[in-house]
């Protein structure tokens, strides 16, 4: 077998092993050996005595990974701002943040639902990670949406489906990792995920608007804050846009000139900021404690998943694997914005089986050089691309859309992680419930990615200014 049949062949038993519901991480670090042994021995012709040493040799390349991708410094991002998230929920800018929301949307219809997905937008400025957005307001927003009269599934699927917006508005985890895995600018993928962010919240708002108004005793608005009541609350929940803007004046100097740091820094600089508030608001010890556990526990499963997945990335450039894929998307006599739909919808099959991270990094090797290939390659101006942007602004685009579709890939069952996760804080609830509650969002989901692809600007506005 040459090596790209070999490629083929270990890819799909990494594939079933993660149906079979192998963990990931160790999945791809066994499939990756596998591979890695398999590519050396086929070079000694299967020499039974030469097993030993592909097996050494393997090894040693498996054995380099760990250290030599992860102690990239843009790494350390990630449990930084999974600490800011989970210090500001200590800090109880979370319950200052959705009292805000509700004091002042929700008089209108379905306010209440309205008011938790634009406060879980507003957390998602401060956390990295989609779960700690879904497990925080499960416990804030449920309760206050089941006082008034909401069906108990839906409310669990608001929380779930606004978590995910943490994947897009930075500070954002997979945006770091997806900017690692292509090589490209942490910032300004940071930069350009704000826009579409926003704009999913505001289709799940306009989706919850527009059954509050045809479905009877959907979920009733909540009026009598007087304007003192409102401004009031403003105050306590002006820290979390404090903090958004320090970390993106650090990385991006508006003022013009060089930047005041890097992306690593300023997010190095927000976690100290939301400490000093906690300490502030009364944070003591074991809030402290359980800050740091929690975000070491979720930072050391990011971590793993990156670590085995690797190893089935070096892999795949021994089998070369993705050059040859590329050459066969570029050779279909097809649309290209065709072939770059049907990748979209693979993910969001892919994902039932798969968590988001885990997807993103066992298909970015293989797919994204597909995709910079069929705009024309990474150097490509925006005069000679397909797409009609540039290699970098492509890269900047296609991310967020694969970000995009791994937050759908949060809330689609049965692997559905954000969906666990609320049933998981809330007893009352069964994982059955959530999902059902979620079903409306797959279709606001639907239509953002859909006007994502046909409006790249609402992409590349914001980055393109840098």
């Amino acid at each position: 077998m040459d090596p790209i049949d070999i490629g083929l062949a270990v890819t799909g038993g990494l594939l079933v092993l993660v149906v079979l519901g192998m963990r990931v991480a160790f999945a791809a670090a066994l499939a990756g050996m596998v591979g890695l042994i398999w590519i050396f021995w086929s070079k000694k012709g299967y020499d039974a005595g030469e097993f030993g040493w592909a097996l050494t040799v393997a090894a040693k390349t498996a054995g380099q990974v760990p250290h030599s991708k992860v102690s990239s410094q843009a790494l350390s991002l990630i449990p930084t701002f999974i600490l800011i998230g989970y210090l500001a929920y200590y800090a109880g800018l979370t319950k200052a943040l959705f009292e805000a929301a509700k004091r002042w949307i929700a008089w209108v219809p379905g306010g209440l639902a309205v008011s938790t997905v634009f406060a879980t937008a507003g957390f998602a400025a401060v956390s990295g990670a989609s779960v700690a957005t879904a497990a925080v307001f499960a416990r804030i927003a449920i309760p206050e949406m089941l006082k008034i009269g909401y069906d108990k599934r839906f409310a669990a699927g608001v929380v779930a489906a606004g978590g995910t917006l943490a994947s897009l508005i930075p500070p954002s985890a997979i945006l770091v990792i997806y900017a690692i895995i292509v090589e490209q600018d942490v910032g300004k993928l940071l930069l350009a995920g704000f826009i579409p962010g926003a704009f999913s919240a505001l289709v799940y708002a306009a989706l919850i608007i527009g059954m509050a108004l045809t479905i009877k005793g959907f979920g009733p608005p909540v009026s009598g804050f007087t304007w003192r009541e409102r401004l009031v609350s403003l105050p306590p929940a002006l820290p979390i846009l404090f903090v958004v803007v320090t970390i993106i004046f650090f990385v991006y100097n508006p003022f013009g000139g060089d930047a005041w740091g890097t992306p690593t820094e300023g997010g190095a600089i927000g976690a100290f900021v939301v400490f000093v508030m906690a300490l502030y608001r009364g944070m003591r010890w074991p809030e402290l404690k359980d800050a740091l556990l929690e975000t070491a526990k979720l930072s050391v499963m990011i971590f793993t998943i990156i670590w085995g997945v690797l190893i089935y990335v070096r892999f795949l450039g021994f089998a070369d694997l993705p050059s040859a894929f590329a050459d066969w998307i570029t050779s279909l006599s097809v649309s290209p914005m065709l072939i770059l739909v049907c990748i979209l919808l693979a993910y969001a099959v892919l994902g039932m089986f798969m968590d988001a991270i885990g997807m993103l990094l066992l298909t970015l090797p293989v797919v994204y050089p597909a995709v910079m290939a069929l705009n024309g390659g990474e150097f490509v101006s925006a005069a000679d691309s397909t797409f009609g942007m540039s290699g970098p602004m492509c890269a900047i685009w296609f991310g967020i859309l694969v970000v995009k579709m791994a937050e759908f890939c949060l809330i689609t069952p049965p692997i559905g992680l954000n969906c666990f996760v609320v049933a998981g804080v809330r007893p009352d609830l069964s994982v059955q419930d959530v999902f059902r509650g979620v079903m409306p969002f797959f279709i606001a989901d639907g239509i953002t990615i859909g006007l994502l692809v046909s409006f790249p600007m609402i992409v590349l506005w914001l980055p393109g200014l840098v």
